[in-house]
């Protein structure tokens, strides 16, 4: 029996094709690969009759049941929205906490301007992995503001509304929702498998994107693995 913790599971979904794919953390390599062409067109009997053909097929393998599953968009309804925050820092030095506050800001302004959109990537646009880069320094130490640049890629909770429920007919639930975009922009001319790379992006490989986790998951500290919010 393969334990949960040593694959993921991703469910790639566009007007194209469906691709499943388990992907085996230890070894980096996908255990089970399997695609399906569409006509332009995103048909929900046929994306339930491609799960009933893999599922078992895969929780037989592993010999376990999949609990969890990433579910990754390609589409032109995924929303590609960048919002700027600049605040004056009053105290002599702007430390981490001035920025995860700031973080925190920025994504309640999108939670609240876009009610009905699911975050699937966070990311700090102005930052050159040095924290101290969204600091505009002038010669008055109290003039110090903290400027942020971040994109906000999303998707429209009704989109992903009936594949959710699909899912959870085979007791899965998902975990994550990800950009095939996003994820393809990453690969680019390189020769890395979109599951690699979908791999990579889920944990940490773009040091600007925040983590959004659940809030009963264990806090490690915000920088010490990547930027991490509370979703």
């Amino acid at each position: 029996m393969i334990e949960n913790s040593d694959f993921e599971t991703f469910l790639y979904i566009s007007k194209n094709k469906y691709q499943i794919f388990v992907y085996d953390t230890n070894n980096s390599k996908n255990l089970y690969n399997e695609v399906i062409e569409n006509s332009d067109e995103i048909e929900l009997n046929i994306l339930s009759k491609f799960l009933d053909d893999n599922i078992y097929k895969i929780e037989k393998m592993i010999k376990n049941f999949i609990r969890n599953i990433i579910l990754i968009v390609d589409d032109d309804k995924v929303l590609d929205i960048s919002i700027s925050l600049k605040k004056k820092i009053y105290e002599k030095k702007a430390d981490k906490k001035h920025l995860e506050n700031s973080l925190v800001e920025v994504k309640d302004i999108f939670r609240e301007n876009y009610k009905d959109q699911i975050i699937m990537h966070m990311i700090i646009s102005n930052n050159d992995k040095n924290e101290n880069n969204f600091l505009s320094n002038h010669d008055d130490s109290n003039d110090d503001n903290l400027i942020l640049e971040v994109n906000f890629i999303s998707i429209e909770n009704n989109f992903t509304f009936d594949f959710d429920k699909l899912l959870e007919s085979y007791q899965i639930k998902v975990g994550r929702h990800m950009s095939g975009k996003y994820i393809r922009n990453y690969i680019g001319e390189g020769s890395a498998e979109l599951s690699t790379m979908a791999n990579k992006l889920k944990n940490g490989l773009n040091k600007n994107e925040v983590q959004l986790v659940s809030k009963n998951v264990e806090n490690r500290g915000f920088f010490e693995r990547f930027f991490q919010l509370f979703s």
